[in-house]
Order: C-alpha cells, then sequence, then structure tokens
C-alpha cells in the first residue's frame, strides 16, 4: 500500500496515550496513529448505496414477547415439517 505523508497537530496528551499503547501493543505510533485515520475515514465517508437495500413489511408495530414466541414456534413447527410447535 502506498502511503503519503501528512503533518497534524495533536493535543499532548492523547500523543501520550498512544506512545503507552503502542507500547503495550508492541507497535508502531504511526500504525496506531494510521488505525486512528482510517476509523475517522471510514466513519465520515458517503457512500452510494443505502446500508439496507431492501425495505421489509412488517406489522407496524414491536412485535411482543408473545407474538415473538409464536412465530419462531411456528417457524420451528414448519422447518421440522410438523403442525406441532414445542
Amino acid at each position: 500500500m502506498s502511503m503519503k505523508r501528512t503533518n497534524v497537530y495533536a493535543d499532548p496528551e492523547d500523543l501520550a496515550i498512544i506512545k503507552e499503547a503502542a507500547r503495550r501493543r508492541g507497535v508502531s505510533e504511526a500504525e496506531i496513529i494510521r488505525q486512528g485515520i482510517h476509523l475517522a475515514a471510514m466513519a465520515n465517508r458517503v457512500w452510494d448505496e443505502p446500508l439496507f437495500s431492501r425495505v421489509y413489511e412488517g406489522p407496524g408495530h414491536t412485535p411482543g414477547k408473545e407474538e415473538v414466541r409464536d412465530a419462531v414456534s411456528d417457524a420451528v413447527a414448519r422447518e421440522s415439517g410438523s403442525e406441532a410447535a414445542a
């Protein structure tokens, strides 16, 4: 991977934390900073496509415990080939 050099100003306390983390993890300070830059880049990326491409129709409310239990029981019965749910 090709790298490009840049200069940034950082808070001395943050740099001290990075220095200690690098020592503890056995990696360079630069590696931790690169990871931080990558996380910031990904968090601010604008994606071409939405995260969810399909829309699911539902009942329009959050199902309760009984409704979930019934749905799971019905699915298990269908999967096992029996009509009686456990």
